[in-house]
């Protein structure tokens, strides 16, 4: 890339210019063979003008083009997120969807005007890259760049932590993905503590996964969620319609054997949260899930051989009840059940600094093989 060729920074406001956004990752990947393209239609949908988000927050698309040709460079979104704020206590911007070709000072321009974009609107810090909230695509890879992405994590070109460091940007704190092979045995701690958590009175199930007793789960797993998580970094709380919204969008891709549930006398108290990886699948569609798209995706998801497991959850006072481990138990053995095709699994993403879950995963036999990084700078 010539890092002599002039550009220009527009702000997105026509159709154009949003389609444009929308193309410019096919530009920055085509000839890298790990990338995942995202699927279209559901990014389209973050950031139409009439978006939910709009109702606790605001945003602006940028798009860096070449001068004289307008051949796309770039992208970034800047965003104000109300509930953010709220949590942090203090004027917070973030910035999101990031993509740029490797020019240093492309990047530095789309950072800076989004910077600039937020100083005016009286934000005193950013951080990022968060698309809008963490219930989004976040973070930067940074270390384990080898092999593709699961199902629903990041993946960027190596430069771009080189750029945003370059450009004078702290790291705020990283996260970890962990690697479980699934041909290796639990250490025996985890079926006593399965057993434990039995004669305690705690029960477990697959999740339901149809009608009614679907959306019932759904909403348990919503409080439990929202009781859970509630202190994590960065983390907003969503709404119930919006996490109804997202579990409907996920309910044709569950497999209960991967997803069991803990009860306590019929309250759902914790669970262990496992999909099959689709990206293995979705890497053929390029990005669209139209009739040969579906087609595509139901052909090459029979060669789905691995899972993510996005979250396990206990409430605080049922971890002495070995809860936790029971999960991780059943969640392993429903992953080699006998018909099961995974042979391995990724747990992602943990903060750096969540002691405890990283202590469990990594007796459980979890190794780090990717590192992501959030950054921020004082505006």
């Amino acid at each position: 890339m010539n890092t002599t060729t002039k550009f220009e920074i527009k702000a997105v406001s026509t159709d154009f210019e949003r389609a444009t956004f929308l193309d410019i990752p096919g530009k920055i990947y085509q000839n890298d063979p790990n990338w995942v393209p995202p699927i279209r239609s559901s990014i389209a949908k973050q950031l139409v003008p009439d978006s939910p988000f709009l109702e606790y927050g605001q945003f602006q698309q940028f798009i860096a083009v070449e001068s004289g040709s307008a051949e796309p460079m770039g992208r970034i979104v800047a965003a104000i997120n109300q509930r953010f704020i709220a949590q942090e206590g203090k004027n917070i911007g973030l910035f999101g969807y990031f993509e740029c070709v490797e020019n240093f000072a492309v990047a530095q321009g789309l950072l800076e005007t989004a910077c600039q974009w937020l100083r005016d609107r009286g934000m005193i810090e950013v951080r990022g890259p968060i698309n809008l909230s963490t219930h989004n695509s976040c973070l930067f890879l940074v270390d384990g760049f080898d092999s593709p992405p699961m199902m629903m994590m990041p993946y960027n070109p190596a430069y771009y932590p080189q750029f945003i460091e370059q450009a004078g940007w702290q790291k705020a704190k990283d996260a970890y993905a962990y690697d479980f092979p699934l041909d290796s045995s639990l250490s025996a701690k985890f079926a006593k503590g399965y057993r434990i958590a039995c004669k305690s009175g705690i029960t477990f199930r697959p999740i339901h996964t149809k009608g009614e007793e679907f959306t019932r789960d759904c909403r348990s797993l919503y409080q439990l969620f929202t009781t859970a998580f509630a202190n994590n970094w960065s983390s907003t709380p969503r709404t119930e319609e919006e996490f109804l919204q997202e579990a409907q969008d996920l309910q044709q891709l569950v497999d209960p054997d991967v997803f069991p549930i803990a009860e306590d006398n019929g309250k759902m108290i914790g669970f262990w949260m496992g999909l099959p990886d689709y990206n293995i699948a979705l890497k053929h569609v390029s990005g669209k899930l139209n009739w040969l798209g579906m087609l595509k995706f139901l052909w090459y998801r029979r060669q789905i051989d691995q899972g993510r497991v996005i979250a396990i959850a206990s409430l605080p006072e049922y971890r002495r009840k070995m809860v936790p481990l029971a999960l991780i138990y059943l969640g392993m053995q429903g992953g080699i059940k006998k018909g099961k095709p995974y042979k391995r699994a990724e747990l992602s993403w943990v903060w750096e600094d969540n002691y405890p879950s990283r202590k469990l995963i990594e007796t459980a036999g979890g190794k780090i093989y990717k590192t992501y990084r959030i950054y921020e700078k004082v505006l």
